[in-house]
């Protein structure tokens, strides 16, 4: 009986010793999860008529039509630096009489304001931009560009061989020349973790251009939501996904089209489409701000 009651003595022992073992365990698998404070600040960029929107669609949808979009860019302040997001339309348009149409008619465009001029309204200064990345490259989006050479400009390879190759500079200097100061460069190929924390995502989508990109933002608050480039240009093109007679690449839009509404669908994320005056009003602007 003695020998019972100690073999038992040593397995309630044991059993206890195991229990609270794997309680130990548990409580030190149980980690929790603080997102990083990310703020989004919305800026205007300037506005865009554009005056065919025929030139939206691979075929005559909007023959007649003409458009008003807004040309935001933003600066997404994270724990470990600034990003800023696009660059708008170029500054020489800031203090012109009236606005610009290009020699095509396509377009009508007006800036009002510098970009020095906005980071002062949330006490900024050009320094305290660590990082730039653009959408892409063409002239609405790289606007004030050069004034962040300071900063390392985080750019997918496909796009950096094309804006400055040597065709390119031949036969659209001006777009070259809106990103010829960022010497600084981060290239990559597909998708980017800013901080390395999930929270500031570059995602790759080509086709727009060769390097097309997306901006994925995960806020404590806010909640997910995806900046959409030039993927789509306004509602009515997200919803039929039509494409751009401009665009580099038709397969390649319409695959990114797919991946980008499947990652939306998974993450829950909010989508907003930075040419659409809709959506553009819709985020609060400095010095208010989405966090």
């Amino acid at each position: 009986m003695k020998k019972i009651l100690a073999s038992l003595l040593i397995i309630g022992s044991f059993s206890c010793k195991k229990a609270k073992k794997d309680a130990d365990k548990t409580e030190e698998n149980i980690v929790e999860v603080v997102k990083p404070e990310v703020k989004l600040y919305t800026f205007s960029g300037g506005n865009v008529r554009a005056n065919m929107l025929e030139i939206f669609s691979q075929d005559t949808t909007y023959t007649g039509q003409s458009k008003e979009f807004a040309d935001a860019f933003y600066v997404i302040s994270h724990p470990k630096g600034n990003l800023m997001w696009d660059a708008g339309l170029p500054e020489g348009l800031v203090g012109m009489p009236e606005p610009f149409t290009d020699p095509s008619g396509a377009f009508t465009v007006s800036r009002n304001d510098s970009v020095v001029n906005q980071l002062a309204s949330i006490g900024m200064k050009v320094d305290d931009i660590d990082f730039i990345a653009l959408s892409h490259t063409h002239f609405d989006h790289t606007g004030h560009a050069n004034v962040f050479a300071g900063s390392t400009w985080l750019v997918q390879q496909a796009e950096y061989d094309f804006i400055t190759s040597e065709e390119t500079q031949k036969n659209n200097a001006d777009n070259y020349n809106a990103i010829k100061e960022l010497q600084n460069t981060k290239k990559f190929s597909g998708d980017f973790d800013v901080f390395g924390d999930g929270s500031v995502v570059i995602k790759s989508m080509p086709g727009h251009t060769p390097g097309h990109q997306v901006l994925y933002l995960d806020m404590p608050e806010h909640g997910p939501l995806l900046l959409s480039g030039d993927l789509y240009h306004f509602y009515e093109n997200r919803e039929h996904k039509r494409v751009p007679s401009f665009n580099f690449d038709v397969d390649q839009t319409k695959a990114s089209m797919a991946a980008f509404e499947a990652f939306a669908e998974e993450k829950g994320a909010k989508v907003y489409i930075q040419h659409a005056k809709g959506d553009f009003e819709k985020l609060p602007k400095t010095p208010n701000f989405l966090k």
